[in-house]
């Protein structure tokens, strides 16, 4: 979840570390620092709690090769000297870590024995120690770094910094780094997205791969010794630099793209559903090959999920099911399934371990992700980008509509070949479809008038409840999701029939509840139930607060997409930032959370 950068140049590295600091930010914003080296032996290090901004760099650039480093807290407090990079008791070595150590305990106490000062709280500072104890007998620094790995148990992207020689050493496991090069020097990096703007080509550090980074350029190490480059991957157009918009925040201008963003999808995608030309492009089995489907994420990725998985079962009439990635270490996986893996950037760490405990046989995994690039999309038996582009808020708006949409049109494509569903209802399911992105346009502007109101009369609601039935289910577990991300108030979703069954015990006077509504005229008994205990109802269907959509005769019905309203997430997502703006929070950086969970 934390952010790493490392460059080696003729000069400017402090400069361009900061600046692919910045770009990562997005992953973790509760400390920054950067150490580098000048050519003439000369060391700068700073490290502060206000953010990458405040790292100061000289106008005139001296230093040659420096490491940075943006954290998202996980041992230790929020302080200077918990920040990263983190020094060796000589002051000669510096790192940087991604990752856990599990047996930092065990470690602390060797080397607090053998005389090292370690002077954080953090688990990362054993590595340096380590580092330093290696470096006695290595005969270099890729060597020493190598020799320190091999100590540790857990998970670790580490750049390290040589002061007395300007060289940068790097190595991963179960935690992602990439190398490139650059007209103006060599990165490293946990994220291609941190230096986009200056390479076209990458390369994936893979577990326990040791890099080396200096004046001569990238070389690279395995298993201790010598080893080839491997190939250069290009970087997706999906990882160039984000759209500016009318809003001073990232999140109000992805939520703002996603009229752009479902045209894309459908536009690029749409074509190639029938006769199973999409499912074919991804070399999945046939569809008929698969009993049931397996829905594995976390989050907001797990909720697009589940709408996925709504097509199959409710088109398909094939089983489908949710599994937390978190909470799946017991789960009984059966033969001829097909596992559905959401993770916007490719590198969730519990998505990443829920894969590992998977069968060898029998299971089929088709990875769906912003980063076609990332870990999961490199171990998975195929990979669809999602299409959404850059998405920096840390609360996702666009990454979630691009899963819906792009998951569905797969899901389609697969059924389009089987007799499981009537040409009638994939056509009325393909009308839906192309239907979708005017829709997202339509409850954009609409809703743009409506929100401030429902902003003002709920700014002192201490708790919020979304209610939904059916398809409708996932998208108040989403509004609710991103009501506590950004306003840090409570927020229950339930589906409205389980509201008589103790949830209705939340409702007061004047509680706001939130109704997302597909059409299904239950949902009537249930606003009857808030609205007699005096809550206040907010009927959500795309088009306005308090009007719900036709409902539909039964030669209708077909026109209802099985992935249910996916318009409606959008005043929701447009109701919490205004909540939030109001309350005076960072909408695009909410505590305690980043974009990038790449620890358990």
């Amino acid at each position: 979840m934390c952010g790493i950068a490392a460059s080696v140049g003729r000069h400017g590295a402090a400069s361009r570390v900061k600046a692919a600091l910045e770009r990562l930010e997005y992953r973790g914003y509760d400390s920054a620092g950067i150490a580098a080296r000048s050519a003439d032996g000369g060391v700068a290090y700073a490290r502060t709690v206000g953010g990458v901004a405040s790292l100061g760099t000289a106008p005139d650039d001296p230093t040659t090769a420096a490491i940075g480093h943006t954290r998202w807290a996980t041992h230790g407090g929020v302080t200077e000297r918990n920040a990263h990079p983190l020094r060796d008791c000589t002051g000669r070595l510096f790192i940087a870590h991604n990752g856990i150590i599990e047996n930092a305990d065990i470690l602390r106490t060797e080397l607090v024995a053998a005389g090292h000062r370690l002077t954080s709280d953090v688990d990362s500072e054993v590595i340096v120690h380590l580092l330093e104890d290696a470096l006695i007998t290595a005969v270099s620094l890729a060597a020493a770094l190598f020799a320190a790995a091999e100590r540790l148990r857990g998970s670790w992207a580490v750049v390290a910094l040589d002061t007395l020689t300007g060289e940068i050493a790097a190595t991963a496991h179960g935690s992602p780094l990439i190398a490139a090069e650059a007209a103006d020097g060599v990165y490293v990096a946990s994220d291609v997205g941190a230096v986009t703007d200056r390479v076209t080509e990458f390369r994936v550090i893979d577990d326990d791969d040791v890099v080396v980074l200096d004046s001569a350029g990238i070389r690279w190490w395995g298993a201790g010794q010598s080893a080839p480059t491997p190939a250069a991957r290009t970087v997706p157009r999906s990882h160039r630099s984000p759209v500016a918009g009318r809003h001073s925040d990232h999140m109000g201008n992805e939520i703002d793209e996603q009229p752009a963003v479902a045209r894309s999808i459908v536009n690029s995608l749409a074509p190639r559903i029938a006769e199973g030309a999409l499912w074919n492009d991804l070399a999945l089995p046939p569809i008929e090959t698969f009993e049931r489907v397996v829905i594995l994420g976390c989050g907001t990725s797990l909720h697009a999920g589940r709408a996925v998985g709504g097509v199959f079962s409710k088109l398909g009439r094939l089983p489908s099911r949710a599994l937390v990635a978190s909470e799946c270490a017991d789960a009984v996986w059966e033969p001829r399934t097909l596992v559905i893996a959401l993770s916007q950037s490719g590198e969730t760490a519990d998505v990443l371990r829920a894969f590992e405990a998977l069968p060898r046989t029998g299971i089929t995994v088709l990875a769906l992700t912003n980063n076609p690039m990332s870990t999961l999309a490199r171990r998975a038996d195929a990979v669809i980008d999602c299409l959404a582009g850059p998405e920096i808020g840390v609360a996702a708006t666009k990454t979630f509509l691009a899963q819906v949409l792009t998951g569905v049109c797969v899901a389609l494509s697969g059924l389009s070949t089987s007799p499981r569903l009537a040409p009638r209802v994939f056509a009325a399911q393909q009308r839906a479809l192309h239907h979708a992105p005017a829709a997202i346009e339509r409850a954009l502007r609409v809703w743009g008038d409506i929100v401030p109101g429902l902003t003002n009369r709920f700014a002192e609601a201490p708790g919020f409840l979304f209610l939904g039935r059916g398809g409708g289910v996932v998208y108040a577990a989403e509004g609710a999701l991103k009501l506590k991300e950004l306003t840090y108030r409570w927020a229950e979703h339930q589906p409205a029939g389980e509201l008589k069954h103790g949830p209705l015990a939340l409702v007061g006077q004047g509680t706001p509840v939130f109704v997302v509504d597909d059409g299904d005229p239950r949902l009537d008994v249930s606003i009857a139930e808030v609205e007699a205990r005096g809550g206040h109802v907010v009927r959500v269907s795309g088009p306005g607060p308090q009007t719900s959509p036709s409902r539909p005769s039964t030669s209708d019905a077909l026109l209802l997409p099985a992935w249910g309203p996916l318009d409606a997430v959008v005043p929701l997502q447009m109701f919490a930032r205004a909540l939030a703006l109001h309350l005076g929070h960072n909408v695009d950086r909410p505590r305690n959370l980043a974009k990038s969970v790449t620890v358990q």
